[in-house]
């Protein structure tokens, strides 16, 4: 499998969970009461942090690809970004809005209550605040839950950053030590032809004394004959 099919895997992995979360907050969040829409809110958070996880790896598997083919899927990325940021926007809104309507739904209780026994309506009213307090001190743990895996993934993404800097560091000093070999091999190439060529010429100079020296032998050897 190369780098783009596996990248076009977490697309679909990304569409999916856009489709699911999609529907959760615009059909049937809405729609639900109560407990079931608590239950439904809390599943889309969780499909969220999937979310994040997917554009994490679409991210991480993008700088493992070259230049030109980064560029290409850089837009869907950003596109895919854009629509979680966008979703969980949306479904904060919801979220707000429930505490809202509990919030309302208390206060109304209690001052339904007012004209009843008041010691009951003081137990019950401490009752449903401390039930208010246990459902935000709930939403400030998800909210800080949320906030953690945002730092913690933000390390990774500069552990992996700060890892492939180091490695295109050693890349190009690898290729600077080759460039440097190929010149030096250059150079005693040069060197070795200019060596083989002053051989070749006092070959010829030393082919030439000889013949010099013998033709003068023979003038000797012919004038004392003659």
């Amino acid at each position: 499998m190369n780098a783009s099919e596996l990248f076009d895997n977490y697309q679909q992995d990304f569409d999916t969970l856009f489709e699911s979360i999609s529907s959760k907050i615009h059909n049937l969040i809405p729609s639900y009461p109560g407990d079931e829409r608590k239950k439904t809110i809390n599943a889309a958070e969780r499909e969220l942090d999937e979310v994040d996880e997917v554009l994490e790896q679409m991210e991480m598997e993008m700088l493992s690809l070259p230049a030109n083919t980064r560029s290409l899927l850089h837009s869907q990325y950003n596109t895919n970004k854009a629509e979680a940021e966008k979703l969980k926007e949306e479904l904060r809104g919801l979220e707000a809005h429930r505490e809202l309507h509990l919030r309302q739904e208390l206060f109304g209780d209690l001052e339904s209550q007012m004209g009843n026994d008041a010691d009951f309506a003081h137990s019950d009213q401490r009752q449903r605040l401390l039930s208010g307090t246990d459902r935000l001190g709930e939403s400030s743990r998800r909210l800080e839950e949320s906030h953690r895996l945002a730092l913690e993934t933000e390390g990774v993404g500069a552990s992996i950053l700060s890892t492939l800097k180091g490695q295109r560091e050693t890349m190009t000093k690898a290729r600077d030590t080759l460039v440097e070999a190929d010149v030096q091999i250059e150079r005693a190439s040069r060197t070795l032809k200019t060596m083989a060529r002053r051989i070749a010429t006092n070959k010829y100079i030393t082919g030439a004394i000889i013949l010099l020296l013998a033709g003068l032998i023979v003038l000797v050897v012919f004038s004392k004959l003659f």
